[in-house]
């Protein structure tokens, strides 16, 4: 049975920068090994903003560099990644669930974008979608609102 996989920002930076659960979402994400991986259209911008901030911490990462991993990122988004589109059904889902949860309205909208990929996955006889997320109170979320979760910060290869 095929596994698919939604990754929210702070998780699938990992694939492009060294820190902890590096080399679980590399492993994962990696094309060879067969997973589908989605994200939300929002984690472009989320992503070149976390690449960015890595750039202009003091000790980060030089500006070339900054360019080399955004460019692989938006390439696999391209070809590697499914991206789901934020609709407006995505976004009163996602002000549904800020009532609900304690999230941050990126959060939340990453939850909701989630939540309707799985839902659609579901209602084609495909196998539930697992959300990882390096971030427990989003994690935590996701639980409540019935997905498997993961979080990378976690694992070991």
């Amino acid at each position: 049975m095929e596994s698919y996989f939604f990754f929210d920002t702070s998780a699938i930076v990992k694939r492009y920068m060294p820190e902890i659960g590096n080399a679980w979402v590399q492993t994962v994400t990696n094309p060879a090994n067969g997973h589908n991986i989605a994200i939300s259209e929002i984690t472009l911008v989320e992503t070149a903003a976390a690449f960015s901030a890595k750039q202009r911490a003091p000790g980060g990462i030089s500006l070339p560099r900054r360019a080399r991993v955004l460019a692989l990122f938006l390439g696999h988004c391209e070809v590697e990644y499914t991206l789901i589109a934020v609709t407006r059904p995505v976004l009163d889902r996602a002000i549904r669930l800020t009532q609900d949860h304690k999230l941050r309205g990126c959060d939340a909208i990453q939850l909701a974008t989630a939540l309707v990929a799985n839902e659609s996955l579901v209602s084609h006889g495909l196998a539930a979608l697992t959300f990882v997320a390096a971030d427990d109170a989003l994690l935590q979320s996701a639980q409540a609102a019935g997905l498997s979760t993961i979080n990378p910060n976690t694992l070991a290869v």
